[in-house]
């Protein structure tokens, strides 16, 4: 399984330069990733350059095996007259009904499954759209910005309990929170602006798991490494 990119270049319309120049790099393993950097240097745009959503780019992308990629991002459009639970069951492929459960049980939403959208705070709102993509068959999810508005102790149960159930799928984690790339990530893809050459640079993230929690110095030193890069 591999996310390959050689030369991408991307120019926003009527924009007079670009915001992606001629990146080039690999990621050859599975895992929780993350895709880090300031607003504005194109973070949105290269994932969805990866996941297939952006075609009017130039270079090339590699995915070998990664045939069915997705993206979701926040404030995603959500059906406001729908009630919670109902949809989820109608969007959940028949097999994947116990993975549904589970997910609405650990990311703390049980309580809203009778509730419409329009009824949400926020972080429920973009909690509940995670899992209509989690109970699909993907193997690469981009997630943009996508646990927005919720908690701090509940984006690192979110995040363990998606790196348990899906060890072999390939994620990449769009968020502006150094600690928890730094922390949560196997590798921290930093993008650059474009007046930096190379504009994408890697650092080791720490890859933590609810069974392998690493020190804090070991999380502190990353983060200082990740904000170095940036």
């Amino acid at each position: 399984m591999k996310l390959e990119c050689r030369n991408i270049t991307y120019r926003y319309q009527n924009a007079e330069h670009p915001v992606l120049v001629g990146l080039t790099f690999k990621i050859d393993h599975p895992g929780f990733h993350a895709l880090f950097g300031p607003s504005g240097v194109g973070k949105t745009s290269l994932a969805k350059i990866l996941t297939g959503n952006l075609p009017d780019f130039a270079g090339e992308v590699s995915t070998d095996d990664l045939n069915r990629r997705l993206f979701t991002y926040n404030f995603e459009r959500l059906p406001d007259w729908s009630v919670v639970g109902r949809h989820l069951e109608k969007i959940t492929p028949p097999d994947r009904t116990g993975l549904k459960d589970e997910l609405v049980d650990a990311f703390g939403l049980a309580e809203v499954a009778g509730k419409r959208f329009s009824n949400l705070s926020l972080g429920q709102k973009n909690r509940i759209n995670l899992i209509r993509y989690l109970v699909q068959d993907f193997n690469m999810l981009a997630m943009d910005e996508s646990l927005a508005n919720v908690d701090e102790p509940m984006r690192e149960a979110i995040i363990l309990k998606i790196k348990a159930l899906f060890p072999e799928k390939f994620f990449l984690y769009i968020s502006h929170n150094v600690l928890e790339v730094s922390k949560f990530c196997r590798r921290v893809l930093v993008l650059r602006d474009a007046a930096k050459q190379p504009q994408t640079l890697f650092v080791a993230g720490r890859d933590a798991t609810a069974q392998r929690p690493p020190e804090t110095a070991e999380v502190e030193k990353t983060m200082l490494e990740v904000m170095n890069a940036s």
